[in-house]
């Protein structure tokens, strides 16, 4: 008999609200698409639109995959937006397991990233942030906890803190990753890593793509494949990124950044890269912290 996770805490900060998903319906086929953040979610969301909906190239992600447990807008505009699609669902998720209703009815699809590399992502996305973000983050009424605020422009200095500070001023990165890992067997979970879109995006669609038991049309494969490439996305950032980028200085360009690892390479120095390594295998165990290294 399979043993389903049960939702035991409550997460809410300058961004979540894991409340909403108490009140969510699901349905049999949605498609719950859950990461820690800056390890591929868009990039995720554009596969799944794709495949979905046939390679149609003006797909508005952001609105046919809402970010449920973010706190804006409200939960009941969240879930009435979702209620009245027709369309099969793709839902986003920021949470660890266990502060997340899990459904039996529906399909995960998990994405994680070496965590130096989401920190430098982070950075870039939180460096360029405008006045419309840090306004919804913080002044939305509802918050808990201290409001998010500017970032330290030293990226090292920025990854350490993050590091020390399990993903501050986020949330827990050990404990996002971890929570996936644990339920990773479950027939209704695929567990990705970014490496895998980047080493052979067409061949992960498949695997995608048959996880979800949507049939691929080989006439239009191409296009689809096409539509998911980091380039094309970047170029057509103003429909790919979320409110088209208007949260960013710069717009969707900024926010659909370089999409390349490794750039902590020449920064971090040996000792910090120990640190990393050495907290990676305490909090997620060997086998975790070599998979989420490179896939």
């Amino acid at each position: 008999m399979t043993t389903w996770p049960v939702k035991t805490r409550e997460l809410r900060n300058h961004h979540h609200d894991s409340t909403v998903w108490n009140d969510f319906p699901f349905r049999d086929d949605d498609i719950v698409i859950a990461t820690y953040g800056k390890s591929g979610t868009t990039w995720l969301q554009q596969v799944v639109g794709q495949l979905l909906f046939n390679g149609q190239p003006d797909l508005p992600i952001d609105t046919l995959s809402p970010w449920l447990d973010l706190r804006v807008p409200p939960n009941p505009v969240k879930l009435a937006a979702l209620e009245a699609q027709t369309t099969r669902r793709f839902i986003k998720t920021h949470l660890p397991v266990d502060a997340l209703v899990f459904s039996p009815r529906a399909k995960y699809l998990f994405i994680a990233r070496d965590g130096r590399d989401v920190a430098w992502s982070l950075h870039h996305h939180h460096l360029h942030a405008n006045h419309l973000w840090y306004g919804a983050m913080n002044d939305t009424p509802g918050r808990v906890g201290p409001p998010i605020g500017k970032p330290n422009p030293d990226i090292r200095q920025y990854f350490l803190k993050w590091l020390e500070g399990d993903g501050y001023p986020f949330w827990s990165f050990w404990d996002n990753i971890a929570s996936w890992w644990a339920i990773r067997t479950l027939p209704n979970v695929k567990i990705l890593h970014y490496d895998d879109l980047k080493r052979d995006l067409a061949l992960t669609m498949r695997g995608i793509a048959a996880f979800l038991d949507t049939p691929i049309d080989e006439t239009i494969f191409p296009t689809q494949v096409e539509h998911c490439t980091f380039a094309w996305m970047k170029s057509h950032a103003s429909i790919t990124a979320p409110l088209g980028g208007a949260l960013w200085e710069g717009g969707g360009e900024t926010f659909i950044n370089k999409g390349t690892n490794g750039r902590w390479r020449d920064i971090l120095t040996a000792d910090d890269n120990r640190r990393y390594e050495a907290m990676a295998i305490e909090k997620l165990g060997p086998e975790c912290a070599a998979w989420l290294k490179g896939g």
